[in-house]
């Protein structure tokens, strides 16, 4: 039976790498891949995934109105897909989720998904929220802090390098806007500091 997989991680970690990596795997294979990215992010130029190393793929964008099982339907029907792959997953809907579910037992077609788990704040995006609650696998993809633990979280920061405490949950961006550190640093990257503290980088030191 085919399952819906989440892997999850922070920034940085290659995600759009692996993506990119299990797709090419099926085409050698002369299967049929179905690529998903989001509307919003258009860093790489629309209807593409791409890779920090260089990589990149068409893709087709999604935005929150849209529905994948359909979508994927239609694909499907005009020429078999043998895998469906979402790339920056956190901004799928609930209702988009549960259609990833619906492609994978419906259709009989795996699904992987691959996207943070929390935003800059802390909190779970909602795409996260019901792929760690719904998918049928979850695998995590490490990476590490500058410290050298494991990091789980993502500092947003201004020009200074300076962590970003409020704003809206999505702001694209890349390693300009965030940085991937451990929960420790995390926190005390939060912390309100008055002009005679230590600049970002240098906290834990």
């Amino acid at each position: 039976m085919s399952k819906l997989y989440f892997y999850y991680s922070t920034m940085n970690a290659g995600k759009s790498t692996i993506l990119l990596q299990s797709s090419y795997n099926y085409r050698e294979r002369g299967m049929r891949t179905l690529v998903f990215g989001p509307e919003i992010d258009d860093r790489f130029g629309k209807a593409k995934v791409s890779s920090r190393i260089g990589l990149s793929s068409d893709a087709i964008p999604f935005k929150p109105a849209d529905n994948l099982f359909r979508i994927t339907q239609r694909e499907h029907d005009a020429s078999c897909i043998h895998c469906v792959l979402v790339d920056e997953a956190q901004f799928l809907t609930k209702a988009q989720v549960r259609q990833l579910g619906d492609i994978a037992d419906r259709l009989s077609i795996p699904v992987l998904a691959y996207g943070l788990r929390t935003d800059f704040q802390g909190n779970l995006f909602e795409g996260s929220q019901y792929l760690l609650a719904w998918a049928d696998s979850l695998t995590e993809i490490k990476t590490i802090c500058h410290c050298g633990r494991k990091a789980t979280m993502v500092l947003r920061i201004d020009s200074e390098g300076r962590a970003v405490r409020d704003g809206e949950q999505i702001q694209i961006g890349g390693n300009d806007r965030y940085v991937t550190v451990c929960r420790r640093h995390f926190y005390e990257g939060l912390i309100e500091r008055s002009s005679d503290q230590l600049p970002f980088e240098d906290l834990g030191n």
